[in-house]
Order: C-alpha cells, then sequence, then structure tokens
C-alpha cells in the first residue's frame, strides 16, 4: 500500500477538494495523510477515511506565518514514513522538495491556480518577487503534477516545460431534495480574498431586490465589513463565516443564485476556474459570472449562468436582478443546471485521479 502525504497550509476541516481527493485515493487502497494547519479558532476534525494532522503555529498569517509553518511541515516530512509527497499550491512545495530529495521518494504537486499571478500577489511587488523565486526554483523539479484546467496547464507548460494532467475540482454529485424551498438571497462561497470584485458587489445590493450572504473569511474581510457599513448595508449583506461542508450545501441548496466574480487583475483570476461556480451548478441555482474563457465555454456548451464582463455595480445590480424577476430565464439556467450536474461531478472526475495516480506510480 503506497503512503501518500499532502499538505496544504489551510485549515482541513473546509478543503473541501482535498477531501475529495484525499478520500477517492483512501478508499482506493492508499494511505492517505493530509497535513494542514491548526488555528486558534479550528473546528474539531471530521472522521474521514484518511489520516488527518494538524501543525500549529506561533505566527497565525504574513511571511513569518509561512516561514514556521514550513519549518515545521519540513521536519514533519521528514520523520514521517511516506511513499508520495503531494505539494498543494506553491506555499507548502519547498519543504516537500527537499524532503523529497533527502528522502529519495516520489513528489507531485497539486496547482490549484497560477499562484504567483493571485491578486493579492501579483499587486506586491516585494511579496510577488519571493513567490516567483520559489516558484521558477521549484515548479520545474516537479515534472509530475496536475492543475484545474487547460490554460492553467498551458501556462505551466509555457513557463516551465511540465506537463501537468488536468483534474478539475467537482463537486461530489448528491440527490437533490424536492422539498427544499428556494429563498430570494444571492450566494457567495469561497475566500473573501482580494480581487473577488467585493468593491462593486456589496455596493450593487443597493439596487438589489434581495439579500446577498457571504459564507467565507480572507483577506478582505475587513475592508468588506467597512465597505458594508459605508453602504448601509448591515441588513442586506450578512457575514456567515466559515462553515463546515454539510453546513455550506445547505445553505447552498436554498439559495436562489449565486455569484462568481473576480477582478482581471492577474493571469490567475483571469484563468480561474473557483470551486463555487460548480457548487452552485451541483446545488441545481444559477449564477452571475464573470465572462472569462473557462468560463465562457463551460457557458456556450450548458447555459447555466449570466455571464458579465462589466463588473460596475450598476451593471452587477441589473444582471442579479435579473436573474430574480425574469421568471423565463432563470427556469432555462436552472433546468440546464440540473442537467449540467450530472456530468460536472466528482464522481466522474475522480476516475481521471485514480487513473492518474495507477499510471504515474504503478
Amino acid at each position: 500500500m503506497k503512503r501518500i502525504v499532502f499538505t496544504v497550509t489551510n485549515d482541513l476541516c473546509f478543503d473541501q477538494r482535498m477531501i475529495r481527493i484525499a478520500s477517492s485515493l483512501a478508499n482506493n487502497g492508499y494511505a492517505v495523510t493530509l497535513v494542514g494547519r491548526k488555528k486558534k479558532a479550528s473546528p474539531p476534525l471530521q472522521a474521514q477515511p484518511f489520516h488527518q494532522k494538524r501543525l500549529s503555529c506561533f505566527f497565525e498569517k504574513g511571511m513569518l506565518f509561512y516561514a514556521e509553518y514550513n519549518i515545521r511541515l519540513f521536519f514533519y516530512l521528514l520523520f514521517t514514513r511516506v511513499d508520495i509527497i503531494g505539494a498543494i499550491d506553491l506555499d507548502t512545495i519547498l519543504p516537500c522538495y527537499f524532503v523529497s530529495v533527502l528522502k529519495n521518494t516520489s513528489r507531485i504537486y497539486d496547482a490549484h491556480e497560477l499562484f504567483c499571478e493571485m491578486h493579492e500577489i501579483v499587486s506586491r511587488p516585494r511579496i510577488y518577487r519571493f513567490w516567483k523565486r520559489v516558484e521558477k526554483f521549484a515548479v520545474p523539479k516537479f515534472s509530475i503534477g496536475y492543475t484545474v484546467n487547460k490554460p492553467i496547464a498551458e501556462e505551466f507548460k509555457r513557463m516551465y516545460g511540465v506537463d501537468y494532467e488536468i483534474i478539475r475540482n467537482l463537486p461530489v454529485y448528491y440527490e437533490l431534495s424536492e422539498t427544499t424551498k428556494k429563498e430570494k438571497f444571492i450566494l457567495y462561497q469561497g475566500a473573501v480574498n482580494e480581487g473577488r470584485s467585493f468593491e462593486t458587489l456589496i455596493p450593487a445590493m443597493k439596487w438589489v431586490n434581495a439579500p446577498l450572504i457571504i459564507c467565507g473569511d480572507g483577506n478582505f474581510m475587513e475592508q468588506a465589513r467597512i465597505l458594508v457599513k459605508t453602504h448601509q448595508l448591515e441588513e442586506k449583506v450578512i457575514f456567515k463565516g466559515m462553515l463546515l461542508p454539510e453546513e455550506l450545501k445547505s445553505i447552498n441548496s436554498k439559495a436562489w443564485a449565486g455569484v462568481t466574480l473576480f477582478s482581471s487583475d492577474g493571469k490567475s483570476n483571469y484563468y480561474s476556474l473557483a470551486n463555487r461556480f460548480f457548487d452552485y451548478i451541483q446545488a441545481g441555482i444559477p449564477q452571475l459570472c464573470v465572462d472569462y474563457p473557462v468560463y465562457q465555454e463551460i457557458n456556450n456548451l450548458h447555459r447555466i449562468a449570466v455571464l458579465t464582463k462589466d463588473l460596475s455595480p450598476q451593471t452587477l445590480a441589473h444582471h442579479l436582478n435579473e436573474l430574480l424577476q425574469n421568471e423565463s430565464l432563470y427556469d432555462t439556467l436552472r433546468q440546464n443546471c440540473l442537467k449540467a450536474r450530472t456530468v460536472f461531478n466528482w464522481q466522474e472526475e475522480e476516475k481521471k485521479l485514480l487513473s492518474f495516480y495507477k499510471i504515474k506510480f504503478a
């Protein structure tokens, strides 16, 4: 039985992508450990078919956190029996590389995004230069890897000559309850980070005839709360914080529509394929989504969203009200979601994952 250790910097309870990947591999004959961080407010770990390990740190954020976490992760990996070390994104790649060399074990890179091109990285020149140096050093040394879509895979090929497979971050298919009644609220789920268009989405809610519920946390949370207060939207924009997957799925199933918005700053946003985009489809709810290449390609085939190039508050409000008021449009999009959810689900996508590991690590 091959032993795999995956490494992330976030709280394991909320990482749905890694829960799915680790569970699929564990259920198919691999001994899997998922390593993450423990925060002061971390909830108890949920039972999973794989082993979970949390590393505690003195620092909670910033470069001191990354430095401390990577040192702790290095020593954990060094003294752990493992056959395959999986670095999940760039912020854990260095200890994974060095330990794989020292122990002569296989290594793999799972790139959820173009890390250096995220808005919060590319907008800070000093931080960008640091992570770009890490990327240039480490990524070429990970010849085996996968990412979430073709444009990102092509960027890695262009920059570093690596051929990465595509394994999308799709939700698990589940039966929808016919008794769950839709409520007229707009849902945002995911990281409340820079570059997610909260600067225009929150002001847009002044003209939208429904509340906005935000489920998540991130580096833009304080600014988001200030925006709500500035525009006097305390009764219209509701922050739910971080929710466990089952809690999030419950809210998702009741929502009227979702939003998947990104600023165009940085290639990571432009080439993104957000988790929530597919979570909304799986819940059978239409969404307002940015008109970027990967979303456009999927929507051209299935028409499950209203796409927008203009992220101004007035335009966002117009499109959200259209989803709320245009019954014909809404019903068409919803029926298309119900069909598309049978295509875009983890039960189908995990076949690629299992085949990938079987071929690469036979």
